[in-house]
Parts: C-alpha cells; structure tokens; sequence
C-alpha cells in the first residue's frame, strides 16, 4: 500500500509539474487574464456598497409628510454602478478572449510535442502499448486539459478574490453579520473538503478507461472483416461492454462526487442568505444597523457563497485536467532514441559491403532472437533470408535498418558500423518493401513520391509500368492525381504494387523486401520478380521469402531458424547438402 500510495503521489507531481509547464509559456497571458478577471471580481465586491447607499438615499427621501427623493444623487450612484457593470463585462470578454487563445495554443502545442515524441520513441515502445491508447493521449487527454485550462484558471483566480474581499467588505459593513454568514459556510468548505479526497481517483481512472474504450474501438472497428469472418460479434461485444461499463461506472463515480459540490454550495449558500436575513432582521429591529445595510449584506451573502460553487467547479476542472495531464506527461517522460548529434560518420557513397558480426538481440532481456549470428555479405549481392515462422527473418532486417538496437555485436556497412551513423543516413540508404502495406490518403503520386520528390510524372509512369500498375493507373479518373482514399476500391494486391512502386521510385543504393510479393497473384509476381532483377542488379539486397520459387537466383541463401544460421550458400549448394533448405523447398512442391 505504501508503494502504491508513493506512485499515486508521484504521478500527480508529475501531472501538475507537467501543467504548470505548459501554463508557463503564456504566463503574461494568464496573468493578463487572472488581473482581468480579479478586477471584474472587485467591481463585483463593491457594487454592494453603491446599492446601499441608493437604498439609504431613497429611504431618507420617504418621510411621513411625503417622498422627496435626491434624483440628482440616485443618478450619480447608477451611473458609477453603470461604468463598473460595462467595465466589468469588458474585462470578461477580455479574459475570455485570451483564455481561449492560450487553451487553443496549448492544445496544439501538446499535440505537437507528442506527435515529436513519437518520432523519437523506439519501436518497442509501440510493440507494448496499442496504438488506440496513444491515439488518446492526442485526442481526449490534451482536448480536457486544455478546456479546462479555459474553464478553470480565471474561475479559480475570480473565485479567490471575491471570496476575499467579500469577507473584507463583510466585517466592515457589520461583524455580527459576517461571522453569522461565515459560520454558516464553513459547513460548505468541510463538505466540498471530503469529497475532493476521494473523486481524483475517480477522475484518473476514468481518463484510463476511456483510452481502453479508443483503443478497442480502434482494433475491432479497424478489423471488421475478421470479426465477422470468425462469428465474434457476439464476443467482440462483450469486450466492448465490459469496457464501456468501466468508463460508464468511473464516469458516474467522478461526476456523482463532483456533482455533489454545487447543490451542496447551493444549500450552504440559501442556508447562509436565511440566517443572515434573521440576524440582519433582529439587529435592524433593535436599531443596531440601518435598513440599507442589511439590503448591501444580503448581496454580500450571494456573492459570498458564489466563490464556493466556482471554487467546487474549478477544482472539478483542475482534476480532470491533472488526470489528463498526467497521461500526456507520462507519454512524454518515456525513454527516447539515443541523441545522435555527435556522430560525425557518414555514408555517402554506398558499395553495399555489409557485415554481421556476432549479433545478439532479444526484445525482452529474458528471450533472446537472435544468438551470435556472423555472415559477411559482399556488394551488389542478393541475400535470401527464409526459414520458419519466428526464426528471427524480419528481426534481423529491423536491426540493420536499426529500427532496435543490438544486445552484443555489430553490424558494418563498407566498413563503418551502424551505430556510429545517424539513423537518418541509415534509412536514406535503404529502400524497404514490408508485408504489411500502408498507404495514406493522398494522391498516387504523394504516394510513390513518399520518400522522393524530384522525380518525373514519366518516370512514375515508367516504373508503373514495370510493376504492372500502369493499366490500373490509366484507368483512374485522375490518373496520378487520383486521391486514395474512402471512395477508391484498391485491393490487397494493388496496394501491394504502389508500396513496390515506392520503393523503386526511392532509388536507393541498398533494398529490403520482406515478403514484398504476398499479395500478388503468380502472374503478376512474375512481372514483379522481372522489375525486381532489374531493381536489385548491382544494389545489396535483402530479401525474406516463404514462396522458395522467387529466390532461386540468390547469390547467397541464408536459412535461419531459432535466431541461428544454419546453412548458407547458393540455392543448387543448399540443395546438394539434403538438409532444412531442400526439405522446406520440397515442402512448397510436395
């Protein structure tokens, strides 16, 4: 419990350090908007006293022998009230103004600094967090620390100096009064005490389910076909409604406790005004006040239990925002990429020479991948890497793009080894055709010209062309400027073409293929293998395949399997040795 207790208390140092952060860099604006708001609050303070004397003014003017009423001095008092009222509402659409400005700002700015962070976090990061809770952090985290950034701040800084100089104005006006209607609010502050202890729990665990609740939606919704494919609706819904019942029970549970703070402030606040009334009303009775002072008490008293719903309302702001903050902050604190600003090293002109020299990886320091793996791969050579499922094939092309880093050995290219380069140049050097295909909504050529951006509409074309995409462009209404997107039908295979496209579009002096023919047809893979010797020819490639049929002219075959080499050599050499490459290939043909 103690340990627990320490990680709550931690967290919430960490989300409000967080906040206050943010909240520093627009400082002048926030203090522009608490002055603002600090005026308004003290026009508010003394009106009452202006109200006070025109009731005293009108009262002196009603006499038994008829009404003689200072108009002159009544219009004074209501012009002062009028400027204080106008100058009152300036000052709020002030504060208004920049309130909104500066919790639009830091909405983007957080959005920003998270979306940066991205970039900088390592892949293995995302392989233990799912993308639906991220995606949240971006959207409803930063969305309610800035609303009530908006909402919140002034509330709180407005609250505070009316309830001051209520207090202040109260005993100058009449003590037995003000400690009647003080006495009759610290039940107020008492109750609003309790419950703000125990609903930031609330507020926290709500900020979570929700993101269990986005990042289920983002899963299952994204993935349809498969779930209706297998019958899961049934059991997919049941996920979501387990969910969404721990969002529903941790949303009631917050709100119900900080919905409890205003009726309450409203009882407290009616209960005040009541026993001001009969107090003021027994003292005016014996003589002890005039009648004008308790009409400006009776104000008082309104103004005075006003600052404690604003105060309830703020602080209920402030903890969704302190909720949400820490999440955001929690995202930022992760564990970066190295900082590479130092590395001189470069690669410019590529042979392709590369060397792996007793590597070691695992994701996880208790499960090892790859375990003292060497081959020496000599420029302009095309390297098949094919064995099992889970022998290590597409690990071992994510720790030479250096999407992970090494547990022991090193990899070199042309001699230089890779973590002495930039990750940047590492990535210009390679161009890579995954499995998995991913196309944003953009036109065709934003697609192809992903990676490269001085390259011809001919030259698009042409590479279509050799890819066998240049009918299906053709056909399009807009040709390359066709936006892919919600209304275009592009199947499996022809998103599988534009990926390979891009990559032959990028140029690059060495290529990755990992399964990059999965999604084609035998017809259209024999287009591709032809462009692909034509691509690969003179360039170091790496290519992962499970059809052995594509990689037959393979200058050197890498079998693994178990995070291990176990035989390397030409596809006639593998062959003549009867081991696990012959067996697997007869398997495809058996």
């Amino acid at each position: 419990m103690p340990d627990m207790e320490n990680k709550k208390k931690k967290h919430t140092r960490l989300a409000v350090g967080s906040m206050v952060s943010y909240c520093k860099r627009y400082w002048l604006m926030i203090l522009v908007a608490v002055l603002c708001a600090s005026a308004s609050a003290v026009f508010s303070v003394i009106s009452p006293q202006y109200i006070s004397q025109m009731t005293e003014t009108i009262q002196d003017g009603i006499s038994m022998t008829g009404i003689h009423i200072d108009m002159g001095r009544i219009a004074r008092i209501g012009g002062t009230l009028l400027a204080m009222y106008g100058t009152g509402c300036i000052l709020g659409y002030l504060q208004a103004f920049l309130l909104n400005h500066i919790s639009c700002n830091m909405g983007k700015q957080m959005r920003g600094d998270i979306s940066d962070k991205i970039n900088r976090t390592p892949l293995n990061y995302f392989d233990t967090h799912n993308f639906g809770d991220t995606l949240s952090r971006v959207t409803n985290d930063v969305d309610t620390v800035s609303q009530s950034v908006n909402s919140s701040i002034v509330t709180l800084a407005s609250a505070v100096v009316t309830f001051i100089g209520c207090t202040i104005m109260m005993f100058v006006t009449e003590w037995r009064m003000a400690l009647t209607a003080i006495a009759s609010s610290l039940l107020g502050f008492s109750f609003m005490g309790g419950i703000l202890g125990r609903s930031q729990r609330y507020f926290t665990a709500r900020q979570g389910s929700l993101a269990e609740v986005n990042a289920h939606i983002e899963e299952y919704y994204a993935g349809q076909n498969i779930v209706r494919a297998y019958n899961a609706e049934a059991r997919n819904l049941e996920a979501f409604q387990e969910r969404n019942e721990a969002l529903r029970r941790h949303t009631l549970r917050a709100e119900f406790l900080s919905g409890l703070m205003m009726p309450s402030m409203g009882f407290v606040g009616n209960f005040g005004y009541a026993a001001v009334c009969i107090v003021g009303a027994a003292l005016a009775f014996r003589g002890s006040i005039p009648f004008s002072a308790v009409v400006a008490f009776m104000l008082y008293v309104r103004l005075f239990t006003s600052p404690l719903s604003q105060l309830a309302q703020g602080i209920s702001g402030m903890q969704s925002a302190v909720a949400a903050s820490g999440r955001v902050a929690e995202f930022l604190g992760e564990e970066e990429l190295s900082d590479e600003s130092g590395k001189t090293a470069k690669l410019d002109r590529v042979r392709g020479d590369v060397a792996f020299d007793h590597i070691s990886f695992g994701y996880t320091p208790d499960k090892t991948i790859i375990h003292d793996f060497s081959v020496q791969v000599r420029a302009g050579q095309k390297v098949a890497i094919v064995g099992p499922t889970g022998a290590g094939k597409t690990t071992l092309v994510n720790l030479l793009m250096r999407f992970y880093e090494l547990d022991k050995g090193r990899i070199s290219v042309d001699g230089i080894p890779l973590d002495s380069i930039t990750r940047e140049n590492i990535h210009d050097i390679f161009g890579m055709v995954l499995q998995d295909t991913w196309l944003f909504e953009g036109s065709i050529r934003d697609n192809l010209n992903f990676g490269k951006t001085d390259i011809s509409d001919e030259e698009l074309m042409e590479i279509c062309g050799q890819c066998g995409l240049k009918h299906f462009v053709d056909t399009l209404p807009e040709g390359l400027d066709t936006v892919l997107g919600d209304n275009l039908s592009v199947s499996a295979g022809q998103k599988q073409l534009l990926t390979i496209a891009r990559a032959m579009a990028e140029n690059a002096p060495m290529l990755i293929l990992d399964e990059a023919t999965s999604s084609v047809d035998t017809r259209t893979e024999a287009k591709i293998q032809k462009a692909m010797d034509a691509l690969t020819a003179g360039r170091t490639s790496f290519v992962i395949a499970h059809r052995l049929s594509t990689i037959r002219d393979a200058d050197m075959i890498l079998y693994m399997e178990g995070g291990d080499v176990k035989e390397a050599g030409d596809h006639e050499t593998l062959m003549n040795m009867h081991g696990r490459y012959e067996a697997l290939y007869n398997s495809q043909f058996a």
